[in-house]
C-alpha cells in the first residue's frame, strides 16, 4: 500500500511568518505533527510519502504514485484543502481525512471517502482494521478521549527538516479552563492528558538524534495545565536531558497564571523555554467576565507579562475585540495595553465563534450567527457573529489597532519597551549561517529599500540596540524581521 499524506497550504496569515521566514530561507514555521503521527500508526510495511504544501507543491506524479490519499487540516486551510480534495478525486484515489477542520464540519466535504473524527489514536485503528478486512466505513467517530501514553513518536524522516524553522512535539492535551470562544476543550476536553516523562524525553531524543538543533514548539494548548507533574517530574528531567546539548530551546502555550508560580517559571527557564504564547484577550474586565476567562481576571495583566519577560520568557499575546461588553473606548485601551506591555508578537482579532464552542451555541440561540463560515484566520477582519457594537465602528476601530501596533514606529517602540524589561538567562538567537545572512538581508530589504518609515525605524532600533544593549542586538534584528512580516500581512487585509 502506497500512502500519500498531504498537508494543505496555509494562507498568508499572522502566524504563517511567510515573509519573515524568507530571511532565513525556510519555507514553513513547523511541519504537520498530526500527519507524521498518523503515519507512525500505519503498518510499517506501507510506503509513505508526505507532501507539505507549505514547503512544496502537490504534483500530479505524487497523486499517480499513491494508492490512497490522507489529508489533515485546520479551519484556516479550508481553501487549499478543497483544492487538494478535488485533485485527489479527479485522480480517482480514495481519500481519508481527519483533523480539526473535518471533525468540526464533517458534512462539508462530500469528496472524502473515509472520515477519521476527533483524535486519531481512537478513531484511526478501527479504520485500519476494517481496511485490512476489505470493508472500510465512511466515518469513524471517537466516543472517548485518547490515552496519550499510547501515542507513537512522529516519523521525522518524512519531512525535509531544513525547510522548517522549528519542529513540533506534543506533551499534553486538554485545558482546565473554560473560555467560551475556545474550541480546544470542545475538541480535547478539560482533563489534562499527559505523556509519560520517559515517553516525551525519548521523543525529543529521537528528534535530536535526527540532527535537529533549532527551536522546538511544544504545541500543547496549555502546557501548565498540570503544574504538579511539571514541577515534580517533567521539568527536572528536561533540565537534566538538555545538559551538554546544543539548541533545543522550547516554545509553548500557557495561561497567564504562570506568573503566579515563581518555582514553575524558574524551572521552565532552566529547562530551555524561551517563548510562551498567552491568551491575554482584553484589558476589559467586563469582557473577561463575559467570555469566562477567569484566569485573567482580577490581576494586573501588564505587570504579569513584565514579570515573565524579566524572568527570561518572551511573551507572545493573543487579543480579541468585539465582545458584547466592548465600547468605543476599547480600541485605544487595546493599543495602550499592547504598547505598554512590550508584547512584540501581538495578534489581535475580531471575536469569532468556532463550531462546538459555548459562544457558538449562545450566538446560535440568540440568532446572531452569520451564514459565512468561521475562517480560522485571526487577523482577516472577519467574524461569523453579529456584534453588539455597530459593525462599521468595530471595523474602523479594529483597523486603527492594526495600523497602530503594526506600524514601523509603533512596532519599534514596542520592541524597545520589551528589550528594556527582558532579562534572558542565555542567548536566545542561535547565530547559524542563515541568521548571519538574515542580518544582511534585513539591512537591504528593510533598511535600504523599505518605505521611509521602515528605513528610519529600522536604523533607529539597529543603532539603539547595538550601542545600549549589544547582547540583545541579534534579537532586535529578529524582531525587525517579524515587524516586516506583520506589516505585509496587515497590507493584505487593507480593506478591513
Amino acid at each position: 500500500m502506497k500512502i500519500l499524506l498531504v498537508y494543505p497550504e496555509f494562507p498568508d496569515t499572522f502566524w504563517s511568518f511567510k515573509h519573515a521566514l524568507k530571511f532565513v530561507r525556510k519555507r514553513a514555521s513547523s511541519p504537520p505533527l498530526g500527519l507524521m503521527t498518523i503515519a507512525a500508526m500505519c503498518p510499517a510495511e506501507w510506503e509513505k510519502k508526505l507532501v507539505d504544501m507549505n514547503v512544496r507543491s502537490l504534483k500530479q506524479s505524487d497523486l499517480d504514485w499513491a494508492d490512497m490519499i490522507f489529508v489533515s487540516a485546520m479551519t484556516v486551510q479550508r481553501k487549499s484543502t478543497v483544492e487538494v480534495l478535488d485533485k485527489a478525486r479527479a485522480a480517482g484515489k480514495p481519500i481519508v481525512a481527519g483533523g480539526p477542520l473535518f471533525t468540526m464540519e464533517p458534512d462539508a466535504f462530500p469528496q472524502v471517502d473515509h472520515l477519521i473524527m476527533n483524535e486519531g489514536e481512537v478513531s484511526f485503528p478501527p479504520f485500519l482494521a476494517d481496511l485490512a478486512a476489505g470493508a472500510p466505513k465512511a466515518r469513524y467517530d471517537a466516543n472517548e478521549y485518547a490515552d496519550t501514553k499510547l501515542t507513537p513518536a512522529p516519523l521525522w524522516h518524512l519531512v525535509e527538516m531544513d525547510m522548517y524553522d522549528s519542529m513540533s512535539v506534543q506533551y499534553s492535551r486538554g485545558c482546565p479552563f473554560g473560555c467560551d470562544f475556545c474550541n480546544v476543550t470542545a475538541l480535547l476536553g478539560h482533563k489534562m492528558r499527559l505523556k509519560t516523562t520517559g515517553q516525551f524525553i525519548a521523543e525529543l531524543g529521537s528528534l535530536y538524534d535526527a540532527g535537529w538543533r533549532r527551536n522546538v514548539f511544544i504545541v500543547d494548548d496549555n502546557f501548565i495545565g498540570n503544574k504538579r507533574v511539571l514541577k515534580e517530574d517533567l521539568l527536572p528531567a528536561l533540565i537534566e536531558w538538555r545538559k551538554g546539548k546544543k539548541g533545543f530551546d522550547f516554545i509553548t502555550e500557557v495561561s497567564i497564571n504562570l506568573a503566579d508560580d515563581d518555582e514553575l517559571i524558574d524551572l521552565m527557564v532552566k529547562a530551555g523555554f524561551i517563548h510562551v504564547f498567552i491568551g491575554i484577550e482584553t484589558p476589559n474586565e467586563d469582557a473577561l467576565i463575559e467570555c469566562q476567562k477567569t484566569q485573567n481576571r482580577n490581576r494586573d495583566l501588564v505587570s504579569a507579562v513584565k514579570k515573565l519577560q524579566a524572568a527570561g520568557l518572551q511573551v507572545m499575546g493573543g487579543f480579541i475585540v468585539g465582545f458584547d461588553n466592548d465600547d468605543q473606548h476599547i480600541f485605544d485601551r487595546m493599543i495602550n495595553f499592547i504598547q505598554s506591555s512590550g508584547i512584540v508578537t501581538a495578534m489581535v482579532g475580531l471575536l469569532q465563534a468556532p463550531i462546538g464552542t459555548d459562544l457558538y451555541k449562545r450566538m446560535e440561540k440568540e440568532g446572531r450567527l452569520k451564514p459565512e463560515n468561521y475562517s480560522g484566520d485571526n487577523v482577516d477582519g472577519q467574524s461569523n457573529i453579529v456584534p453588539v457594537m455597530d459593525a462599521g465602528l468595530l471595523k474602523q476601530g479594529y483597523r486603527k489597532i492594526l495600523d497602530s501596533i503594526y506600524s514601523a514606529r509603533g512596532f519599534t517602540d514596542r520592541v524597545m519597551t520589551f528589550l528594556k524589561t527582558y532579562q534572558p538567562k542565555r542567548s536566545t538567537v542561535h547565530m547559524q549561517f542563515q541568521e548571519v545572512l538574515a542580518l544582511f538581508r534585513s539591512i537591504w530589504r528593510i533598511g535600504v529599500v523599505g518605505s521611509k518609515e521602515e528605513r528610519s525605524n529600522y536604523w533607529r532600533l539597529f543603532f539603539w540596540s547595538l550601542t545600549r544593549m549589544p547582547d540583545k542586538f541579534p534579537l532586535a534584528i529578529t524582531f525587525s524581521i517579524y515587524g516586516y512580516h506583520f506589516r505585509r500581512v496587515n497590507q493584505l487585509h487593507v480593506s478591513i
